[in-house]
């Protein structure tokens, strides 16, 4: 028996038989943009459900054409230019908690994702223990474009991809499709989009309240093929051209070496790669940069604390307006002609990024306090 609760941005159905809980975004018109009632509804809602005996997994999928094209950063940027910057920060952090929520899960979680996916949906589907994509997903991390940074534990999964394979995404804002998110590890499925609906209707309807992640693994090995990857797959280029020129230890060091590829006659995809990152902030690309390659040393909470340090400083302002500019640039005036500052790769020095870094003293934020892993509760001060 089906129960339906909430009939608004989020809502969230309770399949009794199997225990089965479905969390589905429901903003669709806007391709289910995540605002602060959404994730502080997933939050309350998700928390319940991991102490809850009736509860065996949780399905989190979304209606409409896209799963989701991040966090709804129109409502940020009219509060923060309200006055009211300590909302944004809020909002943030409840994204924080959802993300590692869900990573951290202890009962099984599948993500289906299907359409568009950036920024705050991939930061709440892209750690979850079973992500399910089909060849209408697209998967693409365009901050820097907008002067911000890959961020909701961005800096964490990324960071694990083969090679720089997760530099050249966050720095790139490059789009790649289900087969290769398979390839290189962003999904750990891929089912063909007219069979979606059947396996989550096999998951409601064939799981018993004691169910395991083998058991949801082995319905959705029912549904799932291997698939191919297109002749012209950025992936296929990891070891020949991505690893090369994103390995460097620099922005500079990076746009000079797909300069060179340019020059030589590169592939379309080359081309594409450095004029993004060629029209992004300055700043948020090494900003981005330095918080890809520290993500690769520290766990996920480490990436999460650290995450909500950087975001802090750009909703606040404290070392450049580029997150204002940049939106004002691509999603408000859209005349695609932000004014970066500092204007050039060569201004950004050591410096000026690693405020960016920084704890802000701050006593009205108060802390970031993820859920409960171990006796102490895991916070940090922004």
């Amino acid at each position: 028996m089906k129960s339906i609760r909430s009939i608004n941005v989020v809502r969230f159905e309770e399949i009794n038989s199997s225990g089965a809980r479905v969390v589905i975004l429901n903003r669709p018109t806007k391709l289910n943009p995540i605002n602060y009632e959404m994730v502080s509804k997933i939050l309350t809602t998700v928390e319940r459900y991991e102490y809850d005996p009736a509860v065996s997994c949780i399905i989190l999928k979304a209606n409409g054409k896209a799963f989701s094209a991040g966090g709804d950063v129109v409502s940020v940027i009219c509060s923060s230019l309200a006055g009211h910057w300590s909302y944004p920060m809020q909002f943030y952090k409840k994204m924080l908690m959802a993300s590692y929520l869900l990573a951290t899960f202890k009962k099984p979680v599948v993500s289906l994702i299907h359409g568009l996916v950036m920024g705050g949906g991939a930061g709440l589907s892209m750690q979850t223990m079973f992500r399910v994509v089909t060849e209408k997903t697209v998967f693409a991390m365009p901050e820097a474009s907008i002067g911000l940074f890959a961020d909701v534990g961005a800096s964490y999964y990324l960071s694990r991809l083969p090679g720089s394979f997760g530099e050249y995404l966050a720095l790139t804002g490059a789009r790649v499709d289900g087969p290769e998110m398979v390839a290189c590890g962003l999904a750990s499925h891929f089912v063909p989009s007219k069979s979606i609906h059947l396996l989550e209707k096999a998951i409601c309807e064939q799981l018993l309240s004691s169910s395991t992640a083998s058991n949801i693994s082995a319905i959705i090995g029912r549904f799932s093929q291997t698939p191919m990857l297109k002749q012209d797959s950025v992936f296929k280029r990891l070891e020949t051209v991505i690893n090369k020129c994103f390995s460097r230890n620099t922005v500079e060091d990076i746009l000079s070496s797909l300069e060179n590829e340019v020059t030589s006659g590169a592939e379309k995809w080359i081309k594409d790669a450095y004029r993004s990152m060629k029209s992004a902030s300055p700043t948020s690309l090494k900003v981005t940069l330095k918080s890809i390659r520290e993500g690769r040393r520290q766990n996920l909470e480490q990436c999460l604390f650290r995450e909500f340090f950087i975001s802090g400083h750009m909703v606040r302002g404290t070392v450049n307006r580029d997150f204002y500019e940049g939106s004002r640039a691509l999603l408000f005036d859209k005349d695609k002609k932000p004014r970066w500052n500092p204007p050039s790769l060569e201004l950004v020095t050591e410096e000026i990024v690693n405020r960016f870094f920084e704890d802000m003293d701050d006593p009205d934020l108060g802390p970031l306090r993820l859920p409960r892993r171990s006796h102490d509760v895991i916070t940090a001060k922004l």
